[in-house]
């Protein structure tokens, strides 16, 4: 990435003359109305119909299996699986069952007790209840779930059948896990009663001492050359996020439901009977509640190579997918079988429609794990320090079968929770990680939250960036869960980490990508932690990708890179998306699909007031003067980038106000979430 003490530099070495844009496609793209058969090689139900989704046959080389039918059919939907293995600490007692009962009686005493109690703030209670139940983790963890049922239910932690996700078929082993291992009394115990029991108004623990000697013992070069780009070169990489496929989807049920994931057998909306006529029928190509049908998903791929030029000789030169496969299935409804299903066919159809002669580099989202948003740490022991490697098995053999990783990389995934890295080209390494594992979600970030990398990984991140360093290589960085804008999603002390990291390699890395929040946001790296937020000490820039889903309120949307195929700057940024309120129209009739069509230019949209050379790479410094320019015109660049965020959906809010304006800018300068949650104003990060 350009620096910008050398910016002037460039100022005066780029040439401000026409700049050579690759050639794109055509403004807009409609899909067939009828599904291409063609995207799969066989079907459970005539894939020609139209009064349900498709349902493809599924077979996995990887396990060499045939996923049963009734593992996606919306008629069938099997509520807690039983048949997963899920996991215990081990437990320390040799009580009988009679004495197990008895202390399993007192902890629960001891817990209300404390919560019944006169002394003490919220947050002591928490953590003192905290404290009880992790003796019974360390003793008896298979009475953990019993526990946690029975307080949630006693003190209405959730409403409805919410309580069950602490059972024995669903989460309550994991957070037995937890709680055995957690310094519940201390930091980790603070963090867990701030983040999960609200009414326990804990404040966020303090920081975690960053040591830089734990990620590299070579000082930043003093004396970088940064390579600059011609911009007479450039290669495509497409950018799609979160496509959240929903085999599940029922075409016809309720779209607007109040309970659970929207467009699935018997969720109805709350005001409706159970023999209710749907409120809003399901369209067959989506809607705004609801994850990917089949018939989206197949007008997406279809468009993308078509809109983006890539379906001639002008090839792909890559394709970042920055996670979430799987659809927001409650955690009752999935399974190891449900994740592999989604995991095969996507990147089966992938490669054979998007990148049959070009690599797919994947980061794994929240929702491609079982349980959902869980990724425990190696540091455990026994069967736990391996209990989540096999979907990492499964998704590095994918990836090697297709020829978008070797061997080696393959290796590193297994070991490094689904993160490696691959030389790409002489000049560019491509470093995936997991961020899954500081995601406030996943319970395991709460242990040892006093250290900065409990999970390893951002070591392995330094790692890479320093071979990349030595070997005079760019590198990009892809992930699911982004370090900051709002602050709402990753924990603190690895999110800080993690930009001390970037500082340090600013001038390696050519690009961040993330996605999760299925909007279309930026973010900005500053030098020294940002304490001096300025156009000279702006270094890095994150993309967040807008996702295909339209879960929740948005439109369907990709995008594509203008890359510098010297440097792997990226010189523009082309989006496009799809009106999902369309989709009921199309319903009545087989003539068309969906269509998606152009949004906007990146550097056209915000940078026409900006003296920039038509050749310079929108980096961290054109993005922070764009900051500049939202600040200072009245809420009119903001409001651009508002809609773009939800991708011109017409259920996205305006932000008009004083604080929203400031908000935008104040998340678009937060890389970590210790940035955004101490500067910024909370409430104005999404549009959903």
């Amino acid at each position: 990435m350009l620096g910008t003490p050398s910016f002037w530099t460039l100022v005066l070495v780029v040439s401000f003359g026409t700049a050579q844009q690759v050639t794109l496609g055509p403004e807009a793209y409609t899909a067939a109305g009828e599904f291409p058969t063609s995207l799969f090689s066989s079907y459970w139900n005539e894939p020609t119909q139209t009064a349900s989704q498709v349902q493809p046959v599924i077979t996995d080389s990887i396990l060499n299996k045939t996923f049963p039918l009734n593992l996606t059919d919306p008629e069938t939907i099997v509520n807690n699986d039983t048949s997963d293995p899920l996991f215990y600490p081990k437990g320390h007692s040799n009580l009988t069952q009679a004495s197990a009962e008895q202390f399993y009686q007192n902890v629960t005493a001891q817990i209300q007790g404390i919560i019944a109690g006169g002394e003490g703030s919220n947050c002591t209670k928490c953590m003192d209840a905290l404290t009880a139940a992790s003796r019974l983790a360390k003793e008896h963890p298979k009475l953990v779930p019993q526990l946690l049922l029975s307080l949630c239910k006693e003190y209405k932690f959730a409403s409805g059948n919410g309580c069950q996700v602490y059972s024995e078929h669903a989460q309550g082993p994991f957070y037995a896990q937890v709680l055995a291992y957690a310094d519940v009394g201390g930091s980790d115990g603070q963090y867990l009663c701030q983040n999960f029991i609200k009414v326990s108004k804990c404040p966020r623990p303090a920081l975690p001492k960053f040591d830089a000697s734990e990620f590299w013992t070579k000082p930043k070069p003093s004396n970088v050359t940064i390579p600059v780009p011609k911009g007479t070169n450039r290669v495509k990489v497409l950018h799609m996020s979160d496509f959240h496929i929903d085999p599940r989807y029922a075409t016809g049920s309720e779209a607007n439901c109040t309970s659970n994931l929207c467009c699935r057998k018997g969720n109805p909306a709350a005001s409706l009977h159970s023999n209710y006529t749907p409120s809003v029928p399901a369209p067959r190509f989506g809607y705004f509640q609801c994850d990917t049908p089949w018939a989206l998903g197949a007008a997406a791929v279809e468009a993308i190579p078509v809109l983006t030029g890539t379906n001639r000789d002008d090839i792909l030169n890559m394709t970042i997918f920055t996670g979430d496969m799987v659809s927001h299935d409650p955690y009752y409804q999935l399974s190891r079988g449900y994740i592999l299903y989604t995991e095969t066919a996507l990147y089966d159809l992938w490669k054979r429609t998007l990148n049959p002669s070009s690599p797919l580099f994947a980061a794994i989202g929240n929702h491609d794990q079982y349980q959902q948003a869980f990724d425990s740490p190696d540091t455990l022991t026994g069967v736990l320090k391996k209990q989540f490697s096999w979907n990492y098995d499964h998704l590095s053999n994918l990836w090697k079968n297709n020829d978008w990783i070797d061997g080696q990389a393959a290796r590193q995934a297994k070991a490094h929770y689904g993160g490696y890295s691959v030389q790409h080209a002489s000049n560019l390494k491509v470093i995936t990680i997991n961020t899954d594992l500081w995601y406030r979600s996943n319970i395991f970030a709460f242990i040892n939250t006093t250290r900065s990398d409990n999970f390893g990984f951002l070591k392995f991140l330094a790692e890479e960036l320093q071979e990349a360093e030595d070997n005079h290589s760019r590198a990009y960085i892809v992930g699911h869960v982004l370090s900051g804008w709002d602050g709402t999603n990753p924990v603190i002390g690895p999110t800080d980490a993690f930009y001390q990291i970037v500082d340090r390699y600013s001038h390696v890395i050519a690009g961040i990508f993330w996605g999760h929040t299925h909007e279309d946001q930026n973010m900005i790296y500053y030098a020294h932690n940002a304490t001096d937020i300025s156009a000279e000490t702006a270094q890095n820039v994150g993309w967040i990708g807008p996702s295909i889903t339209p879960l929740t309120d948005l439109n369907s949307g990709f995008r594509l890179y203008e890359v510098d195929a010297e440097t792997w700057d990226i010189l523009d940024a082309h989006t496009w998306y799809s009106n999902v309120t369309t989709y009921g129209d199309l319903d009545s009739q087989l003539a068309v699909g969906p269509s998606y069509q152009y949004e906007y230019s990146t550097r056209e949209a915000y940078g026409g007031q900006i003296d920039w050379p038509k050749n310079a790479p929108l980096n961290a410094t054109w993005w922070h003067l764009v900051t500049e320019r939202m600040s200072g015109d009245g809420g009119a660049l903001v409001n651009l980038y508002n809609a773009h965020q939800g991708k011109m959906s017409t259920r996205s809010p305006n932000c008009t106000s004083t604080d929203c304006i400031e908000a935008k800018v104040c998340y678009i300068r937060s890389g970590s979430a210790p940035l955004a949650l101490d500067r910024c104003q909370p409430g104005f990060g999404s549009v959903q």
